[in-house]
């Protein structure tokens, strides 16, 4: 019952931060004025920062529904020994694809707000975050959430992992 509780605690807190990264990072925005007309910043600027709102969002209510599930079957008593090996599978595929689909959205949006923080030089690219400093710091803290997310999705894949495996009893995976 205690990987159970794990189970359960990891994917509140992958739900919560990937929701804060949706939330900051989708809802951001800021207007200023630059050189006589009146600019507003949003995710939708810059496809990577999209991306990544939709990708945490989709995390989140995944999540949420996992741990309706694990709550559900806590609240039940029956123990995840008595689960299928193709939901174990399935759970853990999709946990799986969740941690990576939101490190790689992630990532992408990280090096995407570091051209808007330092700027490009070679390519003209200036520096955004000089023009756009709320909008910038809001977007850092929701790619910090999203990587504190995919961290905590990772343990939820390897909480998924071990519940596959020991479905498995040993030295049966081994042909003979």
């Amino acid at each position: 019952m205690e990987l159970a509780g794990a189970e359960c605690g990891t994917r509140a807190l992958s739900l919560a931060f990937a929701a804060m990264a949706a939330l900051l990072v989708g809802l951001d925005r800021e207007t200023e004025t630059v050189v006589f007309i009146r600019r507003t910043a949003t995710a939708r600027d810059l496809t990577a920062l999209w991306v990544m709102t939709v990708t945490a969002s989709v995390a989140a209510g995944y999540h949420f529904l996992q741990l309706c599930r694990c709550m559900a079957s806590a609240g039940l008593g029956r123990s995840s020994s008595l689960q299928s090996k193709l939901a174990a599978w399935l759970q853990f595929l999709l946990d799986q694809g969740a941690a990576y689909a939101t490190f790689l959205t992630t990532m992408a949006g990280l090096q995407g707000s570091l051209v808007g923080v330092f700027g490009v030089h070679k390519l003209q690219w200036m520096k955004l975050c000089n023009i756009y400093g709320r909008f910038c710091r809001e977007i850092g803290g929701g790619v910090i959430c999203a990587l504190v997310a995919t961290f905590t999705m990772a343990i939820v894949a390897a909480i998924s992992a071990h519940r596959l495996f020991k479905l498995y009893p040993r030295g049966s995976l081994h042909s003979k």
